[in-house]
């Protein structure tokens, strides 16, 4: 990844542990690549937006697009945070990758019985289906 990075940050929903709490997973995509370069799971809170912003790549060679959610004005410098709605673009590519996460993992279906009990399987099926979505993706020339 190089100097001039650009990502489009997001969040989606999905649910998991016994009681079917709404979990929230925010993932940063290069521009370019689609690549994922950093996630964050928690609330929908500023501190899920800080957590994502410390990933290497973000803090320290990102400008991340966003929609105009508090939380991501809150976490990301305004230096380094662009801003914008649906008809400018900025965050279409990472709109689609949640669409296919829940098209490939079945845990990430809103409302389903297939959502899953234990949360740290959640995760891990997220880290699995992000490995096999990043090795399939072209690298940079």
């Amino acid at each position: 990844m190089s100097a001039g990075l650009t990502a489009g940050a997001d969040e989606l929903w999905s649910l998991a542990g016994h009681e079917g709490r709404a979990c929230w997973v925010w993932a940063a995509l290069e521009a370019d690549t689609r690549r994922v370069i950093g996630m964050a799971v928690g609330g929908r809170s500023g501190e899920t937006a800080r957590r994502l912003w410390d990933v290497p790549p973000c803090r320290h060679r990102a400008i991340i697009c966003t929609d105009f959610r508090s939380a991501d004005r809150a976490a990301i410098p305004a230096g380094r945070h662009a801003a914008g709605g649906k008809e400018a673009w900025l965050t279409c590519h990472v709109e689609r990758f949640g669409c296919t996460l829940r098209q490939r993992c079945s845990r990430f279906v809103r409302e389903t019985l297939s959502f899953a009990k234990c949360p740290r399987n959640h995760l891990g099926a997220l880290w699995y289906f992000i490995r096999l979505y990043n090795r399939t993706r072209r690298c940079r020339p």
